[in-house]
């Protein structure tokens, strides 16, 4: 059987004790670098890949441990990296010598982890187990040790989610039930594991009861709401799914990002319903989700959403420009719109070139509709009742303004 020992690995000899200095972009390009080797490797020869995984578990917290990790950057990296390559060592058709001495290294890895940045491996040492039988050995070594801790006012043990993994993928169910309620303090770091003990005894319901009493007082709702509704949603629940936890469980990093994640789980959803179910549940923020209803071809809402609350003016300056020629209607209220949030103070480096963008893209909407010159009375007047910080909108439309009365004049 193939060994790190038999293959040089080109991450090896960067991730070294105390390799990288306090710059985060370095480690974090090497540690992707490495990840990406091991996955390549692991597509050809997958045990090779399973020991080039453990290998680099055991360097990577060593030699990053004195890089700036403030940002977060370094340790959400390393994160995703533990997340891939648990399933390439759990994939992995490793015989039980090997299996089990991979387990003892990467334990050991867990014990000399002090930043941390691999604490997260921990709680998938169920799946790194493989078999039951496997997981319920290490639960007969690691149960004694939480329970004493636990005893223990201040103390705490990095294989506490080992344990209650392995109580998991043992089918210790009760055990770990009792276990659980044996601890000083409600984690939901900790009783995640509970839930996932009664749905996988098929107690659905009080699967998702017991969710909801287990999230400590300053930790947040999310985990626990994207469990649930995986719960419900495996149990055929969709409709109760949605209504409980959707809106919370699938938080993008924008707001299209969340319509999506949303739509894509629940396809028999009317779409517009959904936007508006999102909506509501942002009350003042209805022109965050100008872009989104824009996204779906819902243009008369976008202006709507864009017309309660504000809207980035560059983000509406854009879609006057992308729709002038297909949609010019639309085009023309959301550069009017654009004018109306720049002159309320809104919107980020906002210049006199992203003035003068809207202007012209409310002209040309205009001009295509045949309503120029009642569109242009409507600027002039927007323009002498300017309220703007430091009358902004009037210094920059001011002169163009004029420039063009001359214009239509000579002609």
């Amino acid at each position: 059987m193939p060994t790190t020992e038999k293959h040089k690995w080109t991450f090896a000899p960067r991730f070294r004790a105390r390799a990288f200095g306090w710059k985060s972009q370095p480690a974090i390009k090497r540690v992707r670098e490495a990840v990406a080797e091991i996955k390549k490797v692991a597509r050809k020869d997958p045990v090779l890949g399973g020991a080039g995984a453990v290998l680099f578990l055991e360097k990577v917290s060593p030699a990053i441990e004195q890089v700036d990790g403030s940002s977060g950057a370094i340790g959400s990296t390393v994160s995703r990296a533990v997340e891939e390559l648990v399933e390439i060592i759990a994939r992995a058709p490793a015989d039980d010598r090997t299996r089990d001495a991979w387990l003892e290294r990467l334990f050991q890895a867990l014990q000399d982890d002090d930043i941390p940045y691999i604490e997260t491996l921990a709680g998938y040492w169920g799946e790194l187990c493989v078999t039951p039988a496997r997981a319920s050995r290490w639960v007969d070594r690691l149960l004694p040790v939480v329970r004493a801790v636990w005893a223990e006012p201040f103390a705490y043990f990095k294989g506490t989610s080992a344990c209650l993994s392995c109580l998991l993928v043992a089918g210790r169910h009760p055990e770990l039930m009792e276990l659980l309620e044996t601890a000083r303090h409600v984690w939901w770091s900790d009783r995640k594991y509970g839930v996932r003990a009664l749905a996988a005894m098929g107690r659905v319901d009080d699967a998702i009861a017991y969710a909801q009493r287990s999230v400590g007082r300053d930790e947040s709702e999310l985990d626990m709401a994207r469990t649930c509704e995986a719960l419900l949603l495996a149990a055929g629940r969709a409709d109760e799914a949605y209504e409980r936890y959707a809106l919370t469980a699938n938080v993008g990093t924008s707001r299209l990002a969340t319509f999506r994640a949303i739509a894509k789980k629940y396809p028999h959803l009317d779409r517009t319903r959904l936007l508006q179910d999102l909506v509501e549940s942002t009350p003042g923020e209805e022109g965050k989700w100008f872009a989104t209803a824009r996204e779906l071809g819902l243009l008369d809402q976008a202006v709507a959403l864009a017309s309660q609350s504000p809207c980035d003016p560059l983000t509406l300056n854009r879609a006057a420009r992308d729709h002038l020629a297909s949609h010019p209607k639309f085009a023309l209220e959301v550069a009017l719109l654009s004018l109306r949030w720049i002159a309320a103070g809104h919107g980020y480096d906002i210049t006199g070139g992203d003035v003068l963008q809207a202007y012209d893209r409310a002209l040309q909407a205009a001009a295509a509709l045949g309503i120029e010159e009642g569109i242009r009375g409507r600027i002039e007047a927007f323009v002498a009742d300017d309220r703007s910080p430091g009358m902004f909108i009037r210094r920059v439309l001011e002169a163009r303004l004029e420039r063009d009365r001359l214009r239509l004049a000579r002609s």
